[in-house]
């Protein structure tokens, strides 16, 4: 039975008629097929190879989304069209579109149990993890002022997360909520540990338990990260400041330590020059922005401090609004970067 790239090389040999099935409005011109976007919009910016070798550079089934920067090949292709979350409906659909068999069922083999709270045990939660498109993350997340979450590969969601009572909470508290799911890296990108924030089921709001955050692996130096480091990047304690200052500074590297002791102790890759710290306004908050840059001069980069108007970021998202809270950061920044991530 093919695999996944096996299944891409058959695809490939018949790019044409994969583009004329899934991409109708598209067209042919010379060894290329042109649309809109993955989705078959009519347009131009997006174009897929018909011709060339099985696989390596220039081969057929290739793709590019000029407007976004997208690419892939003919099975990504299908599964951003189809909006298939998971491998194995995308490999489903591909065999249906070649005529192919099902696979044979695999026999289940259980996994070897692995310590619990390990970056082991983290790594088999986050794979379980769907995308939060569509999901009650997602639901949660909008309601706090975060419409936008393009390129958040780094969180997904899991519908029913296992959670252990601590003492604070109330007789039968149930154990497991749906969750929003973050992925810790390192520098390298490999992943260290996750972050768990568990949801009421109406995502309305976090679920009503003592501790709705809790996060596991190797957490220390670590954390979550929208973007590869170049020579700037934000760093902020929560999740939701960080997706703040991503609905003005989209393309900006940003990196969430999750707490003020994990700010303070975050690996400073050594390509920056200068290193933005959005900054909490509460005493753990200022002392853990005020240990990083002092690191951060230490390593020879600048650091800067981005102060909220309120609380927090999110706080001067949702009470102040997008535009009065882009011009209050954007003063804050150095004119370059005020200039290429805010505009």
């Amino acid at each position: 039975m093919p695999d996944a790239s096996d299944l891409a090389r058959q695809l490939a040999r018949n790019a044409e008629g994969v583009c004329r099935h899934y991409l109708p409005q598209g067209r042919r011109q010379g060894r290329y097929w042109l649309i809109g976007d993955v989705e078959g919009t009519p347009g131009r910016s997006l174009f897929v190879r018909l011709t060339g070798p099985d696989a390596g550079k220039g081969a057929a089934g290739k793709w590019t989304d000029a407007a976004t920067g997208k690419h892939g090949d003919l099975l990504d292709l299908i599964a951003a069209n189809q909006r298939l979350v998971s491998l194995a409906d995308t490999l489903d659909e591909a065999r249906r579109f070649l005529a192919l068999p099902p696979p044979e069922p695999k026999a289940f083999e259980p996994l070897s149990p692995v310590p619990t709270g390990s970056p082991e045990a983290a790594q088999r939660l986050w794979a379980i993890s769907q995308p939060i498109q569509g999901t009650l993350a997602e639901t949660y997340l909008r309601q706090r002022g975060l419409i936008d979450l393009r390129d958040c590969g780094s969180l997904r969601f899991h519908p029913n997360c296992w959670y252990r009572a601590a003492e604070d909470d109330s007789p039968g508290t149930p154990n497991a909520f749906p969750a929003l799911i973050a992925a810790v890296r390192s520098d390298d990108g490999s992943l260290t540990g996750i972050h768990r924030t568990w949801l009421d089921a109406n995502g309305s709001g976090k679920a009503p338990v003592a501790t709705p955050r809790r996060a596991m692996g190797n957490l220390l130096g670590n954390g979550v990260r929208f973007g590869r480091a170049g020579s700037g990047l934000v760093a902020g304690e929560g999740i939701e400041t960080i997706l703040s200052l991503r609905r003005i500074m989209p393309t900006m590297p940003m990196i969430a330590g999750l707490s003020a002791g994990h700010l303070s102790a975050l690996q400073i890759a050594p390509s920056l020059r200068r290193l933005y710290i959005a900054r909490d306004n509460d005493p753990a908050g200022q002392h853990a922005a005020d240990t990083l840059a002092e690191r951060a001069i230490g390593a020879g980069i600048e650091p800067m401090m981005l102060i909220a108007s309120l609380g927090d970021f999110n706080d001067d998202l949702q009470r102040l609004g997008r535009d009065e809270m882009r011009a209050a950061v954007r003063v804050q920044l150095a004119p370059e970067d005020a200039e290429q991530f805010i505009g």
